[in-house]
């Protein structure tokens, strides 16, 4: 059904989230580019950078396509193509959620034990947290979507949201849904609440290690180091907490879709540039980068 039913609000929503999307497109290519192509970007940082901008380039691309083509017209979806995209949805945000996780840790060893980052952040020590982080989501929300798909839809079929999410989906089953809400909230409150009190213990040491540091140039050269991974921390987990812990009902389904369009359209936008604008080293890649661009077009 959309986000909204007056025309000329759709084609203001449409030409928003038409940018937002061109802009996360641009900024997680930008930064995929650079980790991958950068010599100065080659530490256990970047590469989880890498990886974080390519799970949100998936994830916004799963629902904003057909979120626009919602805004222009009237539109319906089966109920397997519905599934499949509620599958991708969560799939891509759980993993989101551990990578989050996992660059708290990377922040956490460079910060508090600088002589060993090397040894405990191996290649394959970043390999195996990404191969966790993407079976995590693979597998918790297989469950959600199999769970669904044994669900009855017999008479009501329209869907009040912009994209199928899990609350608003099982809300037109013909039978209780009570235990598909439990295990909704059972699963994305322990992977939530776990993957966000983790990258939190991690700035706990932080903090407190920065606290023993006498020098303000110190402290403050490891706040900016910081400040761009808890910026996109608290912007994924603060609308991801209110959205899916809880029962679904008429009054949250509508304040969810507000939420929704945050982490589907602005959030995935918005990470490589808080990234750019708050670290330096992407910052020098940038401008060597730019600087190439406009010696090919000269």
């Amino acid at each position: 059904m959309g986000i909204t039913n007056q025309l000329w609000l759709q084609k203001v929503l449409f030409a928003f989230v038409f940018f937002f999307y061109l802009l996360d497109i641009f900024g997680n290519l930008t930064i995929i580019s650079l980790v991958k192509r950068d010599p100065s970007l080659q530490s256990p940082m970047y590469f989880l950078l890498g990886n974080l901008s390519f799970v949100d380039l998936l994830f916004s691309t799963v629902t904003v396509p057909k979120m626009m083509f919602v805004l222009l017209m009237k539109n319906t979806i089966t109920v397997k193509s519905c599934i499949t995209q509620m599958y991708f949805f969560h799939f891509l945000g759980c993993t989101e959620g551990v990578l989050l996780a996992a660059m708290g840790f990377d922040r956490y060893v460079a910060i508090c034990h600088p002589l060993r980052y090397i040894s405990i952040m191996r290649r394959s020590t970043c390999i195996q947290l990404v191969l966790v982080a993407w079976f995590t989501g693979l597998t918790t929300s297989l469950v959600l979507a199999i769970m669904t798909s044994h669900l009855p839809f017999c008479k009501v079929n329209r869907i009040k949201h912009f994209f199928c999410d899990v609350k608003p989906v099982i809300k037109l089953a013909c039978k209780d849904i009570h235990v598909n809400e439990l295990t909704l909230a059972a699963l994305s409150g322990f992977l939530s609440i776990g993957t966000f009190f983790l990258t939190m213990l991690s700035y706990v040491y932080i903090i407190t290690h920065v606290l023993k540091i006498r020098s303000s140039k110190g402290r403050s050269k490891i706040f900016s180091t910081c400040s761009s991974h808890l910026t996109v921390v608290i912007l994924f987990y603060g609308t991801a907490m209110c959205t899916y812990i809880g029962p679904a009902s008429e009054t949250s389904i509508e304040k969810d879709k507000v939420a929704a369009l945050l982490y589907t359209v602005i959030t995935p936008a918005l990470n490589p540039v808080i990234y750019t604008l708050r670290n330096k080293d992407v910052r020098n890649s940038v401008r060597k980068l730019t600087k190439k661009v406009k010696c090919i077009w000269k």
